[in-house]
């Protein structure tokens, strides 16, 4: 699987740690940035991670910056694009389960970074139900 992840400065550090946490484990990651902890605009990482996933250069994406609203309010301008903050395993579950979200975001200042891996893993290894949630993705577009 392929994963486009980007950041803001706020999530530098748990980028690169995730980045090495899920190499580890197999997934091919395409790297978008940011590369350091200077200060940039969030909008344009998640365009960057958005245009992955719309054209199927990555499987799925992640975005993190301070609180992880900032990120998925950029990324669901995008059609096409459904991303989730998840700051508990149940909402990364869910949010596949049901939504079939195409994206994850994070908050770097929300979260334990501990807690980013175990909620990165529940939504790459759960599966979009499909029947009425189908029906009511459908809707969104």
């Amino acid at each position: 699987m392929k994963i486009a992840i980007a950041c803001d400065h706020a999530a530098f550090e748990y980028k690169e740690k995730l980045i090495k946490y899920l190499s580890s484990k197999g997934y091919e990651i395409i790297n978008l940035g940011t590369d350091s902890e200077e200060q940039v605009d969030y909008p344009v990482y998640a365009d960057k991670v958005c245009k992955c996933v719309l054209d199927k250069t990555a499987d799925t994406g992640i975005l993190i910056c301070g609180t992880g609203i900032g990120m998925s309010m950029a990324a669901n301008r995008h059609k096409g694009i459904r991303a989730a903050v998840c700051g508990d395993l149940k909402s990364a579950e869910f949010t596949r389960l049901h939504n079939d979200a195409n994206v994850l975001c994070m908050g770097a200042r929300i979260i334990p970074y501990e807690l980013c891996e175990q909620i990165a893993d529940k939504y790459l290894t759960t599966e979009f139900l499909g029947g009425k949630h189908k029906t009511r993705i459908d809707m969104f577009d």
